[in-house]
């Protein structure tokens, strides 16, 4: 098989992580097209993003492990074939229901997040894993971006079903240069995949983040969401006891319990409640009608082109981290970038009566982003075993996604609980969603501050886990 290029190689996990963070936001400003164009009612036109959350918190740590096992090359071809067979029938799909199956295949697409920060250590040499990685994190934060920018004009110019024909072509392609060029591990970890780790996984996060996405409909006090809530709890204690007992856990409870790891795992929780809740509201805000007292009746595309200054902002805060963190390290970059998310929602709570401050606060929320994102990498890269790091990476990325819930959850309470007559939200709902985001990002810049000032080195100080087969990393 030819050697591929650092370059290519890189190229390639760029653009699969790339297409997969754009999934997430893409469908969300067309929501509503979606919704009219397939004849589904607006709790059924919800469970297209809700089934995607799901199947991605359930599958990234899942195939992160696997690829840790099985080898990362192969399982990262087999995601991103999953990816294309789910973009390809969800512009395909006839009916709603297709469409919500067609996205959960897509939602396995979350395991490219691991896969491709275990792929950078196994393959970059030493003085290129920095900033390499903190390149992929920009990538992946403004993929995000590139979602809300680009759903209005694709949506308004041809139809929303090119929202998932164009990933096709881009994936089918990038799927035909990893089989050709990406080299396959030279790491791998001894054992089999703990199944039963897996169900319960899979069954606390389920119970915990399908009633946080529905409370809104089957009401915060309602049977089903309290009864969730229960079983999620008793599945996740039962999940702890059959980790920490078993030989070959699905994710080694020692590395969670790492300072480095949980530190930067609390932070995730919390910053991620900050990220998503902005993504989330801040575009219906700017669309909002001024008669509301609020907003300026922005279109979808207006929407996006207000949310360009994030997407550049993180995109270039996320490629400058990679030149910084070896000078000031990745714990500063997580302060000052959950401090920076924490003065855009402060700054937002007091000033949104202009279109400037719209994108000064998404100009500020990107840097915060950019900069995060790199350094929660760094962390967990850094402080982790070689064999652990598509679990543990894959882990980090879930605790982001559960606290987007989370934060989106409490923001949609404080935003919808009370409505004006014309059933819009009133704006103080909104002022009171972004004074709850910014004290979030605070407390994330707080958990950063935990965070040791210096990574232990993980082939001496981080533990390892059973069974692990170490090989030389390729140096080129």
């Amino acid at each position: 098989m030819p050697r591929a290029s650092t370059r290519l190689t890189f190229a390639v996990l760029a653009t699969g992580a790339g297409v997969f963070a754009m999934l997430q936001s893409l469908i969300a400003p067309a929501l509503p097209t979606v919704q009219h164009a397939l004849h589904a009612s607006p709790s059924t036109a919800t469970w297209v993003m809700t089934a995607y959350l799901l199947s991605a918190s359930v599958f990234t740590p899942i195939l992160g492990r696997v690829g840790d096992l099985a080898g990362r090359k192969r399982t990262l071809v087999a995601v991103l074939l999953a990816v294309l067979a789910g973009c390809l029938v969800a512009a395909l799909a006839p009916n709603i229901g297709v469409l919500i199956v067609a996205r959960v295949i897509q939602g396995v697409g979350g395991a490219l997040f691991p896969l491709s920060f275990g792929i950078i250590r196994d393959e970059f040499a030493p003085a290129e894993v920095s900033g390499s990685i903190s390149n992929l994190s920009a990538v992946i934060a403004a993929g995000g971006g590139v979602g809300m920018v680009a759903a209005g004009p694709i949506v308004s110019a041809l139809d929303y079903r090119w929202l998932f024909w164009i990933p096709v072509a881009i994936v089918a392609a990038t799927v035909l240069i990893a089989l050709r060029y990406i080299p396959e591990s030279p790491e791998r970890t001894a054992g089999k995949v703990g199944w039963a780790g897996a169900v319960l996984l899979s069954g606390w996060l389920v119970a915990l983040l399908l009633p946080l996405s529905q409370a809104g409909q089957w009401g915060w006090g309602s049977t089903r969401v309290l009864g969730m809530f229960a079983a999620a709890v008793a599945l996740f204690a039962v999940w702890l006891v059959t980790e920490a007992r078993s030989r070959t856990p699905l994710i080694d409870l020692r590395v969670l319990r790492l300072p480095a790891v949980w530190t930067t795992n609390t932070a995730a929780l919390l910053f991620g409640a900050g990220m998503y809740s902005i993504w989330s509201f801040l575009p219906g805000f700017v669309q909002t009608p001024s008669a509301a007292g609020y907003g300026f009746g922005a279109s979808v595309t207006e929407s996006g082109l207000l949310m360009l200054p994030m997407l550049v902002a993180m995109f270039l805060s996320g490629v400058l981290s990679g030149r910084l963190e070896p000078r000031v390290g990745a714990k500063a970059l997580l302060t000052a970038g959950a401090t920076l998310g924490a003065l855009a929602c402060g700054f937002l709570t007091l000033w949104h009566d202009a279109r400037w401050q719209i994108g000064v606060v998404a100009a500020l929320f990107g840097l915060g982003i950019g900069l995060a994102f790199a350094s929660m990498a760094h962390l967990i890269v850094g402080s982790v075993p070689a064999a652990q790091t598509g679990a543990a990476t894959g882990m980090n990325a879930n605790i982001r996604t559960i606290g987007g819930s989370i934060g989106a959850a409490l923001t949609s309470v404080l935003v919808t609980g009370r409505l004006q007559p014309s059933g819009l939200p009133y704006a103080s709902g909104y002022t009171h969603g972004w004074a709850l985001l910014a004290l979030l990002c605070l407390a994330a810049a707080g958990a950063a501050l935990l965070v040791p000032a210096r990574r232990p080195a993980p082939s001496a100080e981080a533990p390892t886990a059973p069974g692990v087969t170490r090989a030389p990393v390729r140096v080129r």
